[in-house]
């Protein structure tokens, strides 16, 4: 099975200089906690409902700051057509739930969430993919 089988297409963008308050509301009415940050069509960071509560709020900048001071810029992403074994193997590896989605071309064609996968796979990659991205330590570790 491939990454496009299981991404979700559709996915809301912000961009740099958007604010974040229009990230956070954004995230709101979707109910989702992770947005791509694109720049003339090139994914360029992701913003997390997290990024916007500790780089944001927690270092004192307000809802009107932007969404390039606070977004993550090291994207880790897979591919649509890589294998779905592969990117759940991946994002067990770099501890993350969810990962852009690109064709070759490197533009952002959807989005793949441990969600996503569990709904396909039931039990065959997702407890392994989730015990490692729930261990201790990782680059998101409040140390």
């Amino acid at each position: 099975m491939k990454v496009s089988d299981v991404m979700t297409p559709e996915v809301q963008l912000c961009t740099p200089d958007d604010t974040l308050k229009d990230a956070a509301q954004a995230m709101a009415a979707l109910g989702v906690g992770l947005l791509p940050v694109t720049d003339n069509e090139r994914l360029v960071g992701m913003i997390s409902d997290r990024d916007i509560a500790i780089r944001g709020i927690g270092m004192g900048r307000g809802p009107e700051a932007r969404v390039g001071d606070v977004m993550t810029a090291d994207v880790k992403y897979c591919y649509e057509d890589q294998d779905l074994d592969e990117v759940c193997a991946n994002m067990g590896d770099i501890q993350v739930r969810r990962l852009p989605v690109l064709n070759r071309d490197k533009r952002l064609v959807g989005i793949i969430a441990l969600g996503d996968i569990a709904l396909v796979q039931s039990g065959n990659g997702t407890g392994a993919a989730l015990s490692r991205i729930s261990r201790p330590g990782g680059q998101h570790a409040q140390v």
